[in-house]
């Protein structure tokens, strides 16, 4: 079973921005720090909404093509959020597109609505969406690789299964953390620890912060904040590896 996370956490979460998240999860050097977090290509479309963390609803789609049995492509949209009831928490939808070079549209205005309207919090997608100013509207936050006015013949494919968006592999019910700045994948073992270890790895960036607000500031001066914040941070980190 995965390792549960409370309701506080997944809150605590959410008042830290994704690239203090990475920072963060360094200090714990559980994994390289070129890993776990999702690519340029995956932009925030509304890069003003806020901050949203939850567990990945996996699916993978095509729109290049008609779907196989001929019938509705949005035939699996009733299965894949009743199988939100599978995950951990709030469900982000992260959607696969299997079409190289993109085709069309991977999600509009009324897949949105039906994804908020089952609980999920936000959706990522490798392909591209449409209907952004009616998502925008829905206060829905959305990743994409681009904007692409039709769907084409989108079709939903296989639910929960591992899929690969912006340079990860993401397994159905991962805890993901996301913001104007990108996406970024919380290791579930360190979850709980990384609210409390925030305001320490803060306040070693502030030594160099507090440095540069000064009246008069040599590069020498720079440069020994800087010690001081590296210095800070590593004591950190040997703290948490122990």
């Amino acid at each position: 079973m995965p390792q549960a996370i409370s309701s506080a956490t997944l809150a605590a979460l959410r008042a830290i921005d994704t690239p203090t998240i990475c920072n963060v999860i360094e200090l714990f050097a559980r994994q390289p720090r070129h890993t776990g977090y999702m690519n340029a290509r995956i932009r925030a479309n509304f890069p003003e909404l806020p901050v949203i963390v939850g567990f990945a609803a996996t699916v993978t789609c095509r729109c290049s093509s008609p779907p196989p049995d001929a019938g509705d492509g949005y035939s699996q949209l009733d299965e894949q959020v009743a199988r939100f009831a599978e995950l951990s928490g709030p469900p982000i939808v992260v959607m696969q597109d299997l079409d190289e070079p993109q085709a069309a549209a991977t999600f509009g205005e009324v897949m949105c609505s039906s994804y908020q309207r089952f609980g999920a919090v936000g959706l990522i997608s490798s392909g591209a969406g449409r209907d952004l100013e009616q998502v925008r509207a829905l206060g829905f936050p959305v990743w994409t690789d681009g904007t692409i006015a039709s769907h084409g013949y989108f079709h939903l494919l296989q639910t929960h299964v591992p899929v690969q968006v912006g340079g990860c592999v993401v397994q159905a019910d991962d805890l993901l953390h996301a913001d104007a700045n990108g996406v970024a994948l919380i290791p579930r073992a360190i979850a709980s620890e990384i609210p409390e270890v925030t305001p320490q790895y803060l306040a070693a960036e502030q030594i160099v912060l507090d440095a540069l607000q000064q009246g008069e500031l040599t590069p020498a001066q720079l440069g020994e904040a800087r010690r001081a914040m590296g210095a800070a941070i590593a004591e950190l980190s040997a703290r948490l590896r122990r």
